[in-house]
């Protein structure tokens, strides 16, 4: 039975995961992945080696209404050593309009691009998605849909996307439900690491207990709802549970404040110590390039900078006039 068949007939039968090992063919294994000289650092306990940035793929790159020059990005960026892909089931271009950006009148999904580049180089890339749906069936569906999307029968790791309440996790946490889900796609081999998306320092700690994750995907200080220091408590649980640990919303607050360069910004998150990569959206090759050019040439930044961008960054906490910062926000759902 292959491993779509599989998860096929799973659904049907509600969420009575079989026992047993129902996945005959075999997992991609670990890929020879090249860096093309960039910086990489071994991604907590998977025993991969990761590029200090992760391509993130979620709505700035959907927002990129050209297929051929989206298509160019992906296989620019995997020819210059970006082979950490971050998507989800949900990234599409109904979400998170970016600014000078104007309305989509096709609908583009972050996966199907995705799949265009894995029907030839899939071996090449770590690839990461996220289930979004808490319903077990649901999920399991999410999980089916994302494979077919990306031409694939199995990813590299496989987070649960944007967990930021504790009766969320607690709901998930039950038997037969989301986190029994992912760990027995990881037992199956549909995906060889499991992990998740946050925005909650509390949360994030409170998950790394209750299952064997291998990563945290969280988001930056200046990130709100606030939690005092949450990039440093939930890196040092990391630490502790040797878990690969990524940072998102690195460069978001440029969008609103001209004086804070995105490449500044970059450098910022780059110099902290403890992440193993930053998830970057791009939107375009000259993106790529530029953080590319970021990596190639890297130096943690000086004390007195870090403290001078600390204190840029001070004011978006708690600032509801972002939208991210808006209660009741799920990332990649927000309206602009």
């Amino acid at each position: 039975m292959e491993r779509r068949d599989f998860l096929k007939t799973t659904v049907g039968a509600g969420i009575a995961l079989a026992g047993g090992n129902l996945l005959t063919s075999a997992c991609t294994g670990r890929s020879r992945y090249d860096a093309k000289g960039l910086q990489t650092v071994m991604f907590g306990k998977t025993g991969v080696r990761i590029p200090r940035i992760s391509l993130g793929l979620g709505s700035r790159f959907c927002h990129m209404d050209n297929e051929q020059e989206a298509n160019e990005l992906l296989h620019f960026a995997l020819d210059n050593g970006l082979y950490y892909w971050d998507t989800a089931h949900i990234y599409d271009n109904t979400i998170a309009l970016p600014p000078n950006r104007p309305r989509p009148t096709r609908l583009v999904i972050s996966e199907e691009r995705v799949g265009e580049v894995t029907k030839t180089r899939r071996k090449e890339i770590f690839l990461a998605t996220k289930v979004s749906a808490r319903e077990p069936s649901e999920a399991m569906r999410q999980i089916e849909t994302s494979l077919k999307r990306m031409n694939t029968d199995t990813v590299d790791m496989l987070k649960i996307h944007a967990i930021d309440r504790m009766d969320d996790l607690n709901q998930m946490s039950q038997k037969g439900q989301l986190i029994d889900i992912v760990l027995r796609m990881k037992e199956e081999k549909v995906t060889r690491f499991i992990g998740f998306s946050s925005h909650s320092a509390v949360v994030g700690v409170e998950l790394s207990n209750r299952a064997p994750f291998d990563c945290m995907l969280m988001a930056m200080n200046h990130y709100a709802p606030r939690d005092d220091n949450r990039t440093e408590i939930t890196i040092a649980t990391a630490k502790e549970k040797n878990m690969g640990f990524l940072l998102m919303k690195a460069v978001r607050p440029r969008e609103t404040v001209a004086e804070l360069q995105a490449t500044e910004l970059i450098k910022y998150a780059l110099s902290l110590d403890g992440p193993h990569s930053l998830a970057l959206g791009m939107d375009s090759i000259d993106v790529v390039k530029s953080n590319l050019d970021i990596l190639r040439n890297f130096q943690k930044l000086p004390p007195q900078r870090m403290q001078e961008l600390t204190a840029q960054l001070a004011p978006f906490y708690n600032n509801k006039n972002l939208p991210w910062m808006q209660k009741g926000y799920c990332d990649g759902k927000w309206k602009s």
